[in-house]
């Protein structure tokens, strides 16, 4: 089974490990410049190293669809440059998972698979895709959902130890982000993470830093920009997130629903 995972970012990759270990081939598509904050668990981040391994699966940069192929077969991951999955028309995929979470439907159709698998608000289930997985968290995260759609969008990030917005950094204005610091590294409340135009981003509470644009980011005011985890577990940034693994586990049953199997 092949299938083309439109984004490749944290949860888009969480999703590609699990179906990566299940037996399933696959391509997915970026933009030319990802903003994905949690890069050492993003396989977007083969668009600027080349290559990117998160838990043991390993993706690769693929300069065009024949080099798509190629890697796939060699069993690794392909990451192609395609912000309008231009390629679904030459790979003819068996699936399209768009995990770009991008809360609105720019471009993905029911027609574009077989199957057609939708993360979070903005699809609606027998209309713009065979199946959406519920990305909120909470009792319902990664139910499969073949009519309806998901829950609609809060605007804020889940709680972890019962921090929510405080754990997000964000650009205070537009210009270029400045840090040097890396993902893992201990901050406490008051620390300065970054800062943009000479004004300072300061962690809200102690922590370890999950997530991070790299330093020289073009970023606008109020760009989610890092995440501070409050667990203060650095083995966390390097693998896949409970919300990624259990979304991943729900594109996985759909698949396996939509399809009678992987062979």
């Amino acid at each position: 089974m092949l299938a083309v995972i439109k984004g490749a970012g944290d949860l888009a990759s969480g999703v590609a490990v699990r179906l990566h270990r299940a037996g399933v081939k696959l391509v997915m598509t970026e933009i030319q410049k990802p903003t994905a904050i949690r890069r050492t668990v993003s396989f977007c981040r083969a668009v600027w190293e080349a290559e990117a391994t998160v838990e043991h699966v390993r993706a690769r940069l693929a300069a065009d669809v024949d080099a798509a192929r190629d890697i796939v077969q060699q069993g690794d991951i392909a990451v192609l440059i395609d912000a309008d999955s231009v390629c679904l028309q030459a790979l003819q995929p068996d699936a399209v998972i768009d995990a770009r979470l991008l809360k609105d439907n720019p471009d993905t159709r029911i027609q574009d698979a077989k199957v057609v698998i939708a993360l979070g608000p903005g699809y609606t289930a027998g209309i713009d895709c065979h199946a959406v997985v519920e990305t909120m968290r909470g009792h319902d995260l990664g139910r499969v959902l073949l009519s309806g759609h998901a829950m609609p969008d809060t605007g804020l990030p889940g709680s972890i130890d019962g921090y929510t917005g405080e754990r997000i950094l964000r650009a205070p204005c537009s210009g270029i982000w400045h840090t040097n610091l890396e993902i893992g590294a201990a901050v406490n409340q008051g620390d300065v993470v970054a800062t943009v135009s000479g004004v300072p981003v300061q962690a809200a509470l102690d922590g370890v830093l999950r997530g991070l644009l790299p330093d020289g980011t073009p970023v606008t005011g109020g760009m989610k920009s890092g995440d501070v985890d409050p667990r203060g577990i650095p083995d966390y940034c390097a693998t896949v997130s409970d919300k990624a693994r259990a979304i991943g586990g729900g594109v996985l049953e759909a698949l396996l629903m939509l399809t009678g199997g992987i062979s």
